[in-house]
């Protein structure tokens, strides 16, 4: 073969290479690719809100505004006053719209056209349930709760300067002090805490979505007091979960160790103080507990209120209830009183009886608690409070399988105080100049 058919051959060829390679294929020939189909249909995924697919309405989210009612809220939406009227009939037998409360949060839906209509509206009546008020058609109403979870945490650490603060910097919601301290507030008197003290908690706390409420359940805890360790052991009997410690003692008494939580102790009990707006020495036969305006007051054990009153020169709103034939308990300086609360009245303990204030003679909000025995004033710090039922002979041998199980998982948590750090740092260099020493 010449050289010049040589490379008419060789350019053919190519051609016919290239008309292979880029021939149009036969679509109807090619199967579907079914992980691409399946993909397709997860982007697309409809996502809902309080049930309703958020991606075919425009969403207003806000916060009810003080003295905001339903109407004035709708009424920005162009909702007629008439039409409010009639879904406040719709709502009668769900909810109550007058209690819609200020700070609480609402979703207005409303549609995607030129002229968008009102077709949704969402109140949270809390964080786990909401009101949904469809505004289409002949109007309905209906409650909806959202899903919610319970954690299981382990925390441990050590009182610097409180409790309070201690659990804050174990990332725990501070008010899991406050269920804490009313566990052992039988036992232990949490206005005494010291440096150095410490404690261990197993506990659940209930989340919706990944916001967590104020809602614990404590699985077992412990607190280092005074060179005494007290647990605290959940255990049902006779239909009642209470605490108790190791022994089966309830950690429950007849009387609270304080009737408030955690607030500071600003005047102890003495025959002889200095009074701050009198200027003159005097008997102060009570316990001063300095709090916010407003923070409430519990009774310390179950009574009756025998007297209910205002001292313009003393004590301002005070009341008096009287546990036994023993024991009177005297609460002064209230800013107020709890709804219902009147002589006569039959209370439990840690029911809310007040709220603390600075009324009568006063330099400041406090409680002002006044303990009497026989008639006679004794110091609070010092009552005598009688534990609830113990663990039954008949059910020692449970509880004992309970209490081993909670003490391990107590146990277990791990955390290295400051002084367990420098004995665990001078353990692992003893066992190094020992394998030193033995070479």
């Amino acid at each position: 073969m010449t050289k010049k058919r040589q490379i008419i051959f060789s350019s053919a060829l190519g051609m016919i290479l290239l008309v292979v390679i880029f021939m149009p294929k036969d679509r109807h020939t090619e199967p579907l690719d079914e992980v691409e189909v399946t993909d397709s249909v997860e982007v697309n995924e409809i996502v809902y809100k309080y049930g309703i697919p958020v991606d075919d309405y425009d969403v207003d989210y806000g916060i009810v505004k003080p003295a905001q009612s339903l109407s004035v809220i709708l009424g920005k939406h162009r909702l007629s006053v008439n039409e409010v009227f009639r879904l406040t009939e719709k709502s009668k037998e769900v909810f109550d719209v007058r209690k819609i409360k200020s700070g609480q949060a609402y979703a207005v839906f409303s549609t995607k056209d030129s002229i968008p209509e009102t077709a949704f509206f969402v109140y949270e009546e809390d964080p786990k349930s909401y009101v949904v008020f469809d505004l289409r058609g002949d109007y309905q109403v209906s409650r909806g709760y959202n899903p919610v979870e319970w954690r299981r945490k382990e925390i441990c650490g050590e009182v610097e300067s409180s409790l309070w603060v201690a659990m804050q910097k174990q990332n725990a919601d501070p008010q899991l002090a406050v269920v804490f301290a009313n566990i052992f507030g039988w036992t232990i008197d949490f206005f005494g805490v010291q440096k150095q003290d410490k404690f261990r908690v197993v506990y659940e706390q209930e989340y919706v979505d990944e916001n967590r409420l104020l809602n614990f359940n404590v699985l077992g805890a412990s607190f280092r007091h005074n060179d005494s360790t007290y647990y605290a052991i959940p255990f049902e009997q006779d239909g009642e979960t209470l605490y108790y410690n190791e022994k089966g003692n309830s950690l429950e008494g007849a009387f609270l160790k304080a009737p408030l939580d955690f607030f500071r102790i600003s005047s102890r009990f003495s025959n002889s103080r200095f009074h701050p707006v009198l200027k003159k020495y005097r008997p102060h036969h009570g316990v001063d507990y300095a709090a916010p305006a407003g923070t409430p007051v519990y009774a310390i054990g179950n009574g009756k209120v025998i007297a209910k009153g205002y001292e313009a020169n003393g004590g301002g709103n005070y009341l008096k209830v009287r546990h036994n034939s023993v024991y009177t308990t005297v609460y002064m300086h209230l800013s107020r009183f709890a709804k219902g609360i009147k002589v006569g009245s039959t209370v439990k303990q840690k029911e809310v009886i007040g709220y603390v204030g600075a009324t009568g003679v006063a330099t400041g909000p406090h409680l002002d608690f006044r303990v009497y025995e026989n008639g006679k004033p004794i110091n609070p710090l010092t009552i005598k409070s009688q534990p609830k039922k113990p663990v039954s002979e008949d059910n020692m041998s449970r509880f004992v399988v309970v209490r081993d199980s909670v003490i391990r998982m107590l146990d277990r948590i791990s955390c290295l105080f400051p002084e367990e750090e420098e004995t665990a740092m001078e353990m692992m260099f003893g066992q190094y100049n020992l394998e030193r020493l033995s070479r």
